[in-house]
This record gives C-alpha cells, structure tokens and sequence, in this order.
C-alpha cells in the first residue's frame, strides 16, 4: 500500500465549495459519478502539494548557481512540456535563506497567478516562485497523466482562479482538487498514447532549432567572419567543397565596415530586400485565412508554429505569402523574426520582407534574423511606451554585398533548411490537433483504453 501523502503548503485548509471541471478535475467531489472503474480522490491524498518561494532579490549570492528555479516565464514558454533548465538559477544558499524547496523531477507545476494555467514538468532536481503550485506523485498517480488533466482542463482552471487585480488560484481551492482517477496502468496507457505524440512534436521542434542554428553558423561564417576568405589568405582549407571555395577571394580589403572580401561592395539591405505593402481590408478576408499577429511569434525563432484565422478582423492587415519573411516593428528588442509556412495575413506591426531575387533570400534571412539587425532596429526605433521601428530605416542598414554567385549558393544551401522546418511546422500542427481531439477524451473516459486496446464508453452510461 502507497504511504501517506503529506501536503507542504501550510495556510488556510481547503474549501468546502464545490466547483466542477469539465473531465478529470474538480474543487470539491463532483455531482456526477466517475467512469466505471476509475474513482474521484482528492488530489492532495495521491500527490504531495507543495510550493515555491523567491529567495530575497536584494542578497545576490542567493542567485547564480546550480538550481534552476522556475518562474512564470520558463512556464508561459514551455506550456505543456518538460524542463530541463530555466532562465534563472539559485544556489544552496538561496534555498537554506528562503521558503523555496528543491523538489525532484517528474514533479507536476501550475502556474496559479497572473498568468494562470500554464503547465510544465521538471526534468530534474528544481526550485519553483511561489506563482506555482507544485506536486510531486505517489506510485498511485502517474505524473504524466496528472500533467495531462491539467491541460485538458485548462478553461475550468481560468474558472478556478479569483481576484480583482490579478486572478489567483488559492490554496483553499487548490487543497480541494479532486481528480477523476483511473487504475494506475490505464493512468500509464493513457499516458503513453498522449505522449507519444507530444515526443514527436518534440523532435520536430528540437530538429527545426538544429536547422535553424545550421543556417546562423553557415551565415555568419561566410558573410560576418568572412572565414572562407581568411582561411585562404592564410594558405589553410576552407573546408568548403571546391566549386564553392573558388567562389571566395583570398584576401580582405579595408572598407568603412572594416575589413570585407576583396571584390565585394558595401550596400544595403534594400538593395537587395523589398517590402511588398500588400494591405487588404478585413472585409476582403476569408475568415479562414490564415492570420499571423505578434503574439503568434516566437522570439529569436525563425519557426512559426502558430496562426490564428482572420474571422473578426476589425482593421487593414498585410498580406504575405509562404516563405516571405515577418519581422516584427512593435518592439523589435523582442527579436520576432519567422519565415511565413503559410499564405495568409498579419498585423501592420508586423513588416513583411522578401527578396529581390531568389537568390539573395538566405542573405536577406541571415541579416534579418541576426542579433546587429535587431539592435540596429531597436536603435532607430521611434517611440517611448511603444518603440516602432519602419522599413525606410530598416533598409538602409549597410552591408558587405558578396557577388549574386555567392549569395545564390547560400540561398541553394539554405533553402532545404528552411522548407524542412516549413514541413515539420504542418506536421507538428496535425500530431498537436490529433492530441487535443484525444485528450478531453481520454481524461474523461469517453475513450477507454485497456494496454493497447480501445473501446469508447457510451457517454449516457
């Protein structure tokens, strides 16, 4: 028999009041029965309850280390997912001075205020904010699982939470979670099924951030380190396929960038990038197309994985077509930069960018994307609250213009790359509608699963 769960939060004991999910989650016991077989138990009877705490800003030798604490921003990035590193980190020091714990992997996190509902799994040992409630599994509930009722339940957590300013789920609420449980090995095929998808999802992402980082470091090396060029001034192998190297001279020459290939030219970026303004009113749209605002860009991500549909649009957008480039002007620090996988539209903070010729777009991408760009832009941006920046200076930025030749086999090289990501984008889209079809289902018994078995329950019965 499991030992008995110990809840570590301390505070105010769980409410009384019953307030009902849609699935697998509730505050309170629900009204209605479980499926056949499965039970509802209180969360906190099955998994430990646990919270964080920030140890003190104002002693810097409680930060920096080799704990990895979790705040808001680690979740909102990860929904969903496992963790493995976080963007800051505490040390032993930190922990022994404050309320926060460390606590083990596999362990469960929700973010309860502010930005409510986002979800994440430790991969390891990690300490969380007290913005989180945590819990760590008995060998009666699989965390996996538990991981998956929390995100079908998403909606009724927004429900959960209260509060004027910010919303909150407190700890009353939270002690009071019951959750709908079946037996542990339907807990662990349910699991499974669910996560075999999110692992291929994954991969695909993981897969795009390897590609992504091959186009940057062949980028920087042929047209911000010249490496090619010097490695032949030198009398060294480039390390390049022969047609390829001859393509480099064997020297540098001064120029008002400082040192560039001889033979090349300093230019712009507009001589060789455009910006089509294809604006369209709302009411020319199809409610489905295709719709790309800010908040569906990644930072210093090149992958665009998300889009919503035009339905609803209430003022002129721009048009832009698959492969084009979107950069986003509002705020340019935050670095949104993607390669559109879609026809479709996108807001006008949004600057839609192709090139002038097929064979400049790798060159047109690397500049685009890179970090000097982005801090150029943000330089010339106009604005206090709301810093813009605009395509008139966003074209004059200077650069050193290789040869079409060479900026033509980079575009050669780069362009599988590119389309690859477009390709698992899609694919990664399907797999992830397939699982949010199963997972309300799944978590609510309406689709059984017995090993490898399937059966569906007569939702009635």
């Amino acid at each position: 028999m499991a030992s008995r769960v110990t809840t570590r939060t301390g505070g105010r004991p769980a409410t009384t009041g019953l307030i009902e999910g849609r699935f697998g989650l509730s505050v309170g016991r629900p009204r209605s029965d479980p499926p056949s077989g499965w039970e509802w138990v209180p969360l906190s009877g099955v998994a430990r309850l646990e919270t964080g705490h920030t140890p003190s800003r104002r002693h810097p030798e409680y930060w920096g280390g080799e704990i990895p604490w979790i705040g808001i921003r680690d979740a909102t990035e990860n929904h969903g997912r496992v963790i493995y590193d976080t963007y800051q980190h505490t040390n032993d020091v930190g922990i022994a001075n404050s309320s926060a714990r460390v606590l083990p992997a596999n362990t469960v996190c929700l973010s309860r205020t502010a930005s409510v509902g986002y979800v994440v799994v430790m991969g390891r040992p990690m300490a969380t904010s007290q913005d989180f409630v945590n819990w760590v599994c008995s060998d009666r509930l699989d965390h996996r699982f538990l991981k998956y009722v929390l995100l079908a339940e998403h909606e009724a957590l927004l429900r959960f939470a209260s509060g004027t300013t910010h919303q909150t789920i407190y700890f009353p609420e939270v002690k009071a979670f019951h959750v709908s449980l079946p037996p542990i090995h339907e807990q662990r095929a349910i699991a499974n099924v669910l996560g075999t998808l999110d692992d291929k999802i994954e991969l695909n992402r993981r897969m795009s951030e390897t590609l992504e980082s091959i186009a940057r470091a062949i980028f920087k090396s042929w047209f911000v380190d010249f490496d090619p060029v010097r490695a032949k001034a030198d009398g060294r192998d480039p390390g390049l396929p022969k047609h390829i190297a001859d393509l480099f001279p064997d020297r540098l020459v001064d120029s008002e960038l400082g040192p560039i290939p001889a033979g090349w030219q300093i230019g712009k970026l507009g001589d060789v990038a455009d910006h089509p303004r294809r604006t369209v009113n709302p009411h020319d749209v199809d409610a489905e197309t295709p719709y790309i605002a800010l908040e569906h860009m990644p930072k210093r991500c090149i992958a665009l994985t998300n889009w919503g549909a035009a339905g609803g649009l209430a003022s002129n957008k721009f048009r832009f077509r698959r492969s084009e480039i979107l950069f986003g002007k509002l705020r340019p620090y935050f670095h949104k930069v993607g390669v559109a996988p879609l026809d479709g539209v996108c807001s006008t903070d949004i600057v839609v960018v192709n090139s002038r010729d097929d064979g400049w777009f790798g060159f047109v991408l690397g500049h685009f994307s890179s970090d000097e760009f982005v801090e150029y832009t943000n330089l010339s941006s106009t604005g206090t609250r709301m810093p813009r920046t605009n395509w008139r200076d966003m074209s004059k930025f200077a650069v050193a213009l290789p040869p079409p030749t060479v900026a033509a086999t980079f575009a050669d090289l780069i362009r599988p790359l590119t389309e690859k990501i477009i390709g698992t984008t899609h694919e990664s889209r399907s797999l992830a509608a397939l699982r949010d079809t199963l997972l309300p289902k799944l978590i609510s018994g309406e689709i059984r699963l017995s090993g490898a078995q399937a059966s569906t329950r007569n939702p009635a019965g």
